[in-house]
Parts: C-alpha cells; structure tokens; sequence
C-alpha cells in the first residue's frame, strides 16, 4: 500500500509591485498555518519518504514551516510543480515513486483538481471537506493498493482531509 500527501502551499502575501508571482512569500498566516500543519503530520504520524516540491518561494517555505516541525523525507525541487496542470503533478508521482509515501507541495486549481481525480472512495467527512474546496495549507491524505507508480484516477482511497481550519 502506498500513501500520497497533497499539501497546497501556505497563505502567501500579495505580489508587491514589480514582484514576479513565483516570489511571493508566505504572509504571517502562512508561516503559522505551515508550521501548524508540519505538527498535524508528526502527530498523526504521517512520514513521506519523499516530498517533490514545486521552486516557488510560497511552496518553498511551506515545506520549511512544515519541516520545522516533521520528518519530511528526501526533497526533490521541481519547476514543473509550479505551473504544471493535475496530468503533469500526476506524472510527476509516478516518475518519482518509490516503494512507500510522498508528499507533493504544490499549487491550486492543481491539487485540487488532483486529488478530487484521484480519489475514487474515501472517508465521507474527508471527501465532503474536500468537495468545499482545497484552502492554503490544505492537506489531503489518499491510499492506493499499489505502488505510487501505478496511480491513476479513481484508484485512491481520500482518508483524511485536514486545513487549518480543523485543526
């Protein structure tokens, strides 16, 4: 069985004139719900083995707030997460699937669209939160049968869907 973790990055400040989107910094909010969310993990026991994460600063410093508190596995960087569409995040899982769990630090409308995707059955509390939307720091927990490599949509089990808001 394997586990992915979809984490949408922190709140993040509004792009300050001549600021590119990709440089936006998480805002005092996202610092605290990143950190919030890095404690949620560890208590519940949730321990990627790897984490791809997309390069802009918001994702970025996300997965510190979330590092600072949990184990977050091996990071890999990846530009792609930053622009890329529910396909793209979704062949990114499976070129970088090892034997165990993963956590992906991306970007709406994507994780969203993904794990909604994804999700073919799963706790109806977690499945109704998710339908409300993915806010910032949202994080949705999805099992499948077999190895990440192999996901596809419908395969998932969403078995908890967690936001700050929850917590």
């Amino acid at each position: 069985m394997s586990k992915l973790y979809l984490l949408r990055h922190a709140k993040a400040g509004w792009a300050l004139p001549g600021m590119r989107d990709f440089d936006r910094p998480l805002d005092a909010t996202g610092v605290r719900d990143a950190a919030a969310m890095g404690l949620a993990m560890r208590e519940r026991g949730y321990v990627p083995d790897l984490t791809l994460c997309s390069t802009a600063v918001r994702a970025r410093q996300t997965l510190e707030g979330v590092a600072a508190q949990a184990d977050t596995g091996r990071v890999v960087l990846l530009d792609a997460l930053y622009s890329g569409d529910a396909a793209g995040y979704l062949s990114a899982i499976r070129d970088h699937d090892g034997r165990g769990s993963l956590l992906v630090v991306g970007h709406n409308p994507t994780m969203e669209d993904l794990a909604i995707a994804l999700a073919g059955s799963g706790d109806a509390e977690a499945l109704a939160s998710l339908s409300a939307g993915f806010p910032t720091s949202g994080l949705a927990v999805l099992e499948f049968e077999t190895e990440l490599r192999h996901a596809a949509p419908g395969k998932g089990k969403l078995t908890a869907f967690l936001s700050p808001a929850l917590l």
